[in-house]
C-alpha cells in the first residue's frame, strides 16, 4: 500500500508539531517539555496507556488492536544536540546552544502521526508500544529505558526504529542485515613527561613530542593490525597541553578520540591494540601513557527476519526498499536490539545539510512517507486474523 491518504490530511498539523518541537531544543535526558508534549499527545490521540518516566525522560504510549496477540515495538527519539542553529527559519531554535540537527523533531513528529492513525483505526492485532527515547546523542537513553524493565513490562516481542539522512531522494529507504552502525567507544590517553624551557629540550622529556608521535602511531593498528576484510576507524580528536606558553614545554597532554567497530573481535583487539602503541612509544621517549577506554554504544545489528519485514513495508510504502551500506556511525537503539530482535531503517530526507550541521533542516515533505511506514510496518506484522 502506497503513502496513507489520511497523512496528506494529517500533513499540517504533524509539521506544525515538528516545527513546535525544532523551535524548543532540549538535550540528552532533560527533555521535560518535549516529554510533556508527546504524552499529552498521545493521551489526545486515545492511546490506552500512556506512561512517562521510563528510562527517566522516556514515554511509552500503548495502542491496542482489535483482536489479542504480539507486541510491537516502535520507537523515535527525542534529544537535539549541543550546536549554535544557523539555519534562518522562522521556527529555528529559541534556545541559544541548543539544536534539532540530526533530524529528531521530525522522528518524534512522524512516530505521534503513526499513533494518531493507529488509535483511529486499529486494524491490527495484539499491541503496539509506541516507544519516545530521551538522550540518544551520547547519553545512552535507549539502555537506560531498557534498564528500566521497559521490554518486559510492556511485553514488547520486536522493535523497530528510523532515521533520516540527507542525500537520498525524500520519502526513499533503505536497510540491510546484520551490523549496520558501529560500536562507538571513547579514548582517553593522559600523556606524562617532564617540562621546561622551550629552549633546553634536551632537559626535558618533551610530552608533546610523545603524544604526536602517538597520534601517528595509533593510525598503523586499522592499516596493520586489523584484517583487511573488516572495518575499523580509530581517532583522535583532542590534543590539549596543559601550557599554552610559546616557550613552556608541556609537562602533560591529554588526547580524546574515539574507536569504532562492527564485531566484538575487532573491538577487543583493537583496545588492546591502542594500549600498547600508545604505552610503547610514551616508554621509548621516557614518557608514561595512561590510556583509558569507555565502551560507549554495542553494535546496531539488524535480525535478518525483522530486516526482511522492515523492507517489505518500505516497499509497500515507497514502491522500493534499497541496500543501506554500512555506517561507522554509533547509536544507542542498539540496546533495544540487544534485548529483542529488530532492524533500523534509513529513510531519505531529500536535498540537506548534513546530520549534526548548524544549517541542517529535516524536511516537512518526507513526513507523509514516514508515518505510513510505521502504520504499514505495525499492520504487516500484527495483521488481523478476520
Amino acid at each position: 500500500m502506497p503513502i496513507r491518504n489520511r497523512f496528506a490530511e494529517l500533513h499540517d498539523e504533524i509539521t506544525a508539531w515538528r516545527r513546535d518541537l525544532h523551535a524548543h531544543p532540549e538535550l540528552q535526558f532533560d527533555t521535560h517539555r518535549t516529554s510533556a508534549f508527546v504524552a499529552e499527545k498521545l493521551q489526545e490521540f486515545g492511546c490506552d496507556e500512556v506512561v512517562t518516566g521510563i528510562g527517566r525522560t522516556g514515554v511509552v504510549g500503548i495502542i491496542n488492536g482489535r483482536e489479542a496477540g504480539r507486541t510491537v515495538g516502535l520507537r523515535a527519539d527525542m534529544d537535539a544536540l549541543p550546536i549554535l542553529e544557523e539555519t534562518g527559519v522562522e521556527y529555528a531554535s529559541t534556545e541559544p546552544g541548543k539544536m534539532h540537527a540530526c533530524g529528531h523533531d521530525g522522528h518524534t513528529a512522524m512516530l505521534l502521526g503513526a499513533a494518531k492513525y493507529l488509535s483511529e483505526t486499529r486494524n491490527f492485532s495484539g499491541r503496539v508500544a509506541i516507544i519516545f527515547q530521551p538522550a540518544e546523542e551520547g547519553g545512552g537513553g535507549g539502555r537506560e529505558m531498557c534498564a528500566d524493565g521497559m521490554m518486559d513490562r510492556f511485553s514488547i516481542d520486536e522493535v523497530y526504529g528510523m532515521h533520516n539522512v540527507p542525500g537520498m531522494d525524500a520519502g526513499t529507504f533503505a536497510i540491510r542485515p546484520g551490523a549496520f552502525y558501529a560500536s562507538t567507544d571513547e579514548l582517553h590517553i593522559s600523556v606524562k613527561g617532564h617540562g621546561g624551557h622551550a629552549a633546553q629540550p634536551h632537559q626535558t622529556v618533551d610530552a608533546t613530542y610523545v603524544a604526536a608521535q602517538i597520534v601517528v602511531g595509533l593510525q598503523s593498528i586499522v592499516s596493520r593490525n586489523v584484517d583487511p576484510v573488516k572495518m575499523a576507524v580509530v581517532s583522535v580528536t583532542t590534543f590539549l597541553t596543559k601550557t599554552d606558553s610559546f616557550n613552556v614545554i608541556s609537562e602533560e597532554v591529554e588526547l580524546k578520540g574515539t574507536i569504532r567497530t562492527l564485531d566484538s573481535e575487532t573491538r577487543e583487539l583493537v583496545r588492546e591494540k591502542v594500549a600498547e602503541v600508545a604505552g610503547g612509544i610514551a616508554v621509548a621517549h621516557g614518557a608514561e601513557a595512561n590510556v583509558g577506554i569507555q565502551p560507549g554504544y554495542p553494535v546496531v545489528f539488524n535480525a535478518a527476519k525483522e530486516t526482511t519485514f522492515a523492507a517489505e513495508a518500505a516497499e509497500n510504502v515507497a514502491g522500493n526498499c534499497g541496500e543501506a551500506p554500512i555506517y561507522m556511525w554509533g547509536e544507542d537503539f542498539s540496546y533495544m536490539l540487544e534485548e529483542r530482535p529488530g532492524a533500523y531503517i534509513h529513510m531519505g530526507i531529500g536535498e540537506a545539510a548534513p546530520l549534526h550541521h548548524p544549517a541542517y533542516n529535516f524536511n516537512d515533505e518526507a513526513i507523509p512517507a514516514g508515518c505510513s511506514y510505521w502504520v504499514e510496518l505495525a499492520e504487516s506484522r500484527l495483521p488481523l486474523a478476520n
